[in-house]
């Protein structure tokens, strides 16, 4: 799409809504960064997009002889496709883009595109540092908090770059195609922008709609939505399993990662290729963090010295089960990012000893009955707080928890974790719910936490 000259329509102000803006000026485009806000400030807007050319800034309404200007729209991944705004632009027949769209158009090399309900930052993270002990030039961007539009214009031919997208993002993909794509899992999540689940799994599907056969798509088999993507996916498939043995793909026999694939002849190989206590993640979720890693970069073709070497290195992510200390005793683990029952699931399986629970937030609509269920008698105490409190404690003492404390706020929280816990205990912090409403994101979440265990005996 020719865009020099052009006025773009740029929706949202936060980190994605600038990093477009500043890619259309580094293009000759006009960026007209448009926020909804009435309450923000244009010229602290301004101030924060930095020096982009061309840049004007609207705040409350878009002026209706700007509208009739407009050739493109762009908008950042908070904003719902069904607005009556886009509704308009509809209407009017100007296209409708997301940043990822926007960077893809203008960037060269290969893609990786990685999502998932759950786990998309771990092996996204793990990915790019994978890829970059074997290729020179690697970036790694997306919804793990790096804009793609940033640095569309620095790749190359030879530049790898691997993007973490959410199915915000993929819902205004129309030309975005991954060499290598993976759908890591597809649980109930974020359906009060979705709808339905049907809407949010074809949604996530979209992540390889534009692939062919020359592409591979990584999937995972023990999830019954990805399985059964499998048989209707463009690109060539590559599964993995944590309970069963594959003909082809990874999976995990005992405790140890097989990689099963077929000679030129046809004949099967199948091979060991690593113990999981050779790596320092926890949990299952991570196993199929790896495994989906390992079949990523192999399709990518590195070869599987690299491969393990960096696997067996890799740390968590900040986050995501993330080992804080031990104080007085009392292990402190940071599962901020476990925003949706699913993942929450995977932090409390990842224990091992009595554990008080931190859970509670905002209320995307999820049921917390299969979270509740997998505390397997694991949680001494769970301690709720924020717009979800109340309707997580009536479904815990439905599946009998009965050590319930509803606290007014996350310090609150913190202060009767530790009058719960005893050494030999471990506190987590694994909510199952969004931060919003209470904290900006999940990482203020979590580096909050964070310090009060530092705080600790000071």
């Amino acid at each position: 799409m020719e865009i020099q000259g052009k006025k773009i329509l740029v929706v949202g102000s936060g980190k994605s809504g600038i990093g477009a803006a500043g890619l259309l000026g580094k293009l000759g485009a006009l960026p007209v960064l448009f926020d909804g806000n009435e309450k923000l400030n244009p010229e602290d807007v301004k101030q924060k997009a930095g020096q982009i050319p061309g840049l004007e800034v609207l705040i409350g309404t878009v002026p209706e002889e700007v509208k009739k200007e407009i050739a493109l729209v762009v908008i950042s991944p908070g904003v719902p496709v069904d607005s009556p705004m886009l509704e308009e632009y509809r209407e009017m027949k100007v296209p409708i883009w997301g940043e990822i769209e926007l960077a893809y158009a203008f960037s060269k090399g290969k893609v990786v595109g990685i999502t998932g309900t759950n786990g998309k930052t771990t092996t996204t993270t793990l990915v790019g540092e994978i890829m970059a002990a074997y290729y020179q030039s690697v970036y790694v961007v997306g919804n793990i908090g790096n804009p793609y539009t940033d640095i569309a214009l620095e790749t190359g031919n030879d530049t790898v770059t691997v993007a973490e997208i959410s199915s915000f993002q993929l819902e205004t993909i129309h030309a975005f195609r991954p060499a290598v794509s993976a759908i890591l899992n597809i649980t109930p999540d974020h359906l009060n922008r979705h709808h339905t689940m049907e809407c949010y799994v074809a949604t996530k599907e979209k992540i390889a709609v534009n692939q062919t056969g020359e592409d591979t798509c990584v999937l995972n088999y023990e999830d019954a939505h990805t399985r059964d993507f499998g048989s209707r996916c463009p690109a060539k498939v590559v599964f993995f399993s944590s309970r069963r043995e594959l003909e082809e793909g990874l999976f995990l026999k005992g405790e140890d990662i097989y990689l099963a694939e077929h000679a030129s002849d046809g004949a099967p190989i199948v091979q060991k290729i690593m113990n999981i206590h050779e790596m320092n993640l926890v949990g299952m979720c991570n196993v199929e963090n790896v495994m989906a890693a390992i079949a990523i970069c192999r399709a990518m073709q590195v070869p599987m010295d690299i491969i393990l070497n960096t696997v067996k290195v890799f740390k968590a992510v900040e986050h995501r089960i993330e080992f804080v200390a031990t104080k007085n005793g009392v292990d402190f683990y940071n599962d901020s990012k476990g925003t949706n029952p699913d993942a929450a699931i995977q932090g409390i399986r990842a224990m091992t000893k009595p554990t008080i629970l931190i859970g509670g937030g905002y209320d995307k609509q999820s049921e917390y009955d299969e979270w509740i269920e997998a505390f397997d008698g694991k949680v001494k105490a769970l301690v709720l707080i924020g717009q979800t409190r109340e309707k997580i404690a009536a479904c815990a003492k439905k599946h009998g928890v009965s050590n319930i404390i509803l606290a007014d706020s996350f310090e609150e929280a913190f202060s009767v974790c530790l009058e719960q816990a005893a050494p030999g205990d471990a506190v987590l912090l694994s909510p199952a719910c969004a931060s919003w409403g209470m904290f900006p994101n999940y990482e203020v979440r979590g580096k909050i936490f964070k310090e009060l265990v530092e705080k600790i005996g000071v």
